[in-house]
């Protein structure tokens, strides 16, 4: 039986282009894995294998690989930085025990950086940090550690420090056996020697074991009275409270280096295997049962126990169908039934692969552990629990969020229709935040995602991986509807078609809710005028309807629906007479209630020379942007506003036009928010204008 102790499942996660490929790059050819370095900006990475992620050096979807570093079985995801891809760190972060987040070592705390940390913390994954590209212009450490404790609220506790910065950067200081590790000008990683601290740096050296070792021996009582008594503890000691405080989430491990230069790389993956946790050392996953309650059971990680496994990313190649599972209990064999908990149908394994980037080794076996790819399993899709067909019981599923974008698509001919609904039906299973709708009106077909790139790369997708050409609509904005005053009213629907007919009658107020809380259903019925039995058709009808507001068609959000009072007839009533009577009665009230259109607001994190920041401010104010914050830099000024997405479309053309190419920014979904009366009287009319014309 493997020795899980020796397991490090880790993901890879940090802001677009701080150097997460790149880091997984040099983790892979110092543990042997590859011979031959391959370079992102080349298009040759290992892990960014598809077309799209070549061309455009950026990662779009996560990769798992594995590999082996003094004696531990690290498995590795890279996960992209890209906002427009969070869901692969989303869901990645989900079945990692531990993580190493990458910074930029002078961009610092970046706004993808925030984001995907933030997924960390939900998720609870053990983390530590390493601050990368200290050979780069404007690269300083101090600032970046700084940065981690303002931004993030988190405890850097430091490893190493850098031993010089941008052209001049040689190596790190191991703080804990104060050791300078110096790399030579070959390039290679395994050409450094470990001398003697620098004498420069031995007092700033002190200063930080002194730090890192009172904040570790808070883990162990003992260890800090004899500390403070003058009795220095053993090196293993200070490495085992290092490592408590790292699994509890106390602090984090902080190294640096310059994975492109190949330095420092070796001192953060011995960070992986000293402080980050090993399978059994993570809080073990709550169960539940088939319903979806908690049962107050656990997934324990144990290959002995029932089986508990947790599919969290569907990818397609070649060969078919490979479902990413995370085993958290028991056993998997080739061949095996498995009861999928969310369809309650069995799923035999035809194989079961461990994966290295797009390339792949058969296993027979995996075990409580292990990251592994199924092949044969036709029913299972992301979030879906295989469980033991016997001793059954589901993981906490995975929520994603709504799309906030959408284009209409259509195949350039008719022979294409057949092979788009294919690619497309491929393509939903692989990626959650990516939607299809058909509009029942025009017949037309809906992308929907999580912003402009997002879209634009899953058209190339169909194009060059599935080889269907189509032609691409106006991007859409998701907007939504709500409503702004209270309304009481009252419907009787009554209907007689000769014998027994059909009579409902409810009185009912309809009010705003609170913001984010949806639809709210509250039944206030006393005396039975309305019947119990007929209470949840009135419900669902009423929540059905809100897909489909009255100004513009866009789903409602966040209202209340009061049943007050009502009549039934013995004979006439049933549950359909009421859902009638409920469907009147939205269209009736609704429009009475003053319903307003909703927006949605994004928030904006804009990079700019400082010479152009006032042209992009400007713009941003053109755009109905509310600036929030103005941070300034080594290289430039951050600047963070909230954005209207209808604003936003073919933002980046602008900004490198203002910046003469040196901007960047990033964008996710912040909230919704009333239209001006303008705007909103603009989309209401380009929808009817749109509906008429079908």
């Amino acid at each position: 039986m493997t020795d899980l102790s020796l397991y490090r499942n880790i993901g890879i996660f940090a802001h677009v282009d701080a150097g997460k490929t790149t880091t997984t790059e040099r983790i892979l050819k110092l543990t042997g894995k590859i011979h031959k370095l391959g370079e992102v900006h080349d298009g040759e990475a290992t892990t960014d294998f598809m077309e799209q992620e070549q061309e455009r050096g950026i990662t779009i979807q996560s990769a798992a690989t594995s590999c082996e570093w003094d004696g531990h079985r690290l498995n590795i995801i890279d996960t992209p930085g890209h906002v427009d891809f969070t869901i692969e760190v989303y869901r990645s972060l989900k079945v990692l025990d531990g993580g190493v987040g990458v910074f930029c070592g002078s961009g610092g705390v970046e706004p993808q950086s925030e984001t995907n940390w933030r997924y960390a913390n939900d998720s609870k994954v053990a983390r530590i940090i390493f601050v990368n590209k200290l050979d780069r212009m404007g690269a300083d450490f101090y600032r970046v550690v700084k940065q981690i404790k303002q931004v993030l609220g988190a405890k850097p506790l430091v490893m190493t420090l850098p031993i010089g910065v941008e052209d001049d950067f040689k190596g790190v200081v191991d703080i804990l056996m104060r050791q300078a590790w110096v790399w030579d000008d070959s390039g290679e990683p395994q050409n450094y020697e470990i001398v003697d601290v620098p004498e420069d740096m031995k007092a700033k050296v002190e200063e930080y074991r002194e730090q890192m070792i009172e904040m570790a021996l808070e883990h162990d009582d003992a260890l800090l009275e004899a500390y403070l008594d003058g009795n220095e503890p053993s090196i293993d000691d200070i490495k085992k409270c290092i490592r408590t405080g790292t699994v509890k989430l106390d602090f984090f491990p902080t190294y640096c280096g310059s994975a492109f230069k190949n330095k420092g790389v070796q001192n953060m993956l011995n960070g992986v295997v000293d402080y980050l946790p090993c399978p059994t050392e993570v809080p073990p996953q709550p169960e539940m049962d088939l319903e979806g309650n908690k049962t107050g059971g656990f997934a324990i990680v144990d290959p002995d126990g029932p089986l508990r496994a947790l599919a969290f990313k569907i990818m397609d190649d070649r060969f078919g169908a490979l479902t990413f599972t995370r085993i958290y209990s028991g056993r998997l064999k080739k061949g095996d039934s498995v009861l999928n908990t969310f369809t309650g149908k069995t799923e035999r394994i035809g194989r079961i692969v461990e994966m290295h980037a797009n390339s792949r080794e058969e296993r027979d076996s995996a075990q409580a552990g292990d990251i592994v790819a199924l092949l044969g399993m036709k029913q299972t899709q992301t979030g879906h629990t295989l469980s033991d067909v016997k001793k059954p019981a589901t993981l906490e599923p995975m929520v994603f969020p709504d799309p906030v974008i959408s284009i209409s698509i259509a195949p350039k001919d008719k022979a294409g229709t057949e092979k788009l609904g294919v690619a497309l039906n491929k393509m939903t299973q692989e990626d959650p935040s990516f939607r299809i709708m058909t509009d029942e009106d025009s017949g037309e077909t809906i992308m929907m995602g999580m912003g402009e790139l997002h879209l634009d790369i899953k058209v190339d997708i169909l194009r060059r991986t599935h080889h269907v050409e189509v032609e691409v609509g106006k991007p859409q904005v998701a907007y939504r509807e709500t409503i702004t005053q209270s309304v009481t009213d009252s419907y009787t629907h009554k209907k007689q078609t000769g014998g027994s007919g059909q009579f409902g009658r409810i009185d009912y107020t309809i009010e705003p809710a609170d913001t984010g809380s949806g639809y709210v259903f509250d039944c206030t019925v006393t005396g039975g005028n309305v019947p119990r039995e007929y209470w949840n058709a009135i419900e669902k009808a009423f929540g059905n309807c809100m897909s489909e507001g009255t100004l513009a068609g866009f789903p409602l959000l966040d209202i209340k629906f009061t049943l007050q009072d009502g009549a039934y007839h013995a004979v006439d009533s049933s549950a359909m007479a009421f859902e009638q009577a409920t469907r009147a009665a939205y269209r009736q009230s609704v429009p009475k209630a003053a319903p307003q259109l909703l927006e949605p607001i994004m928030k904006v994190d804009v990079y700019s020379p400082e010479a152009n920041v006032g042209d992009v401010i400007g713009d941003l104010n053109r755009r109905r942007g509310m600036i929030k914050s103005q941070e300034i830099g080594v290289t430039g000024v951050r600047v963070k506003a909230d954005a209207p997405l209808s604003e936003m479309f073919g933002y980046i053309g602008h900004l490198r036009t203002m910046t003469s190419g040196r901007g960047q920014f990033s964008m996710e979904f912040s909230h919704y928010s009333p239209c001006p009366k303008n705007v909103a009287e603009d989309v209401i009319a380009e929808t009817q204008a749109r509906k008429a014309a079908k």
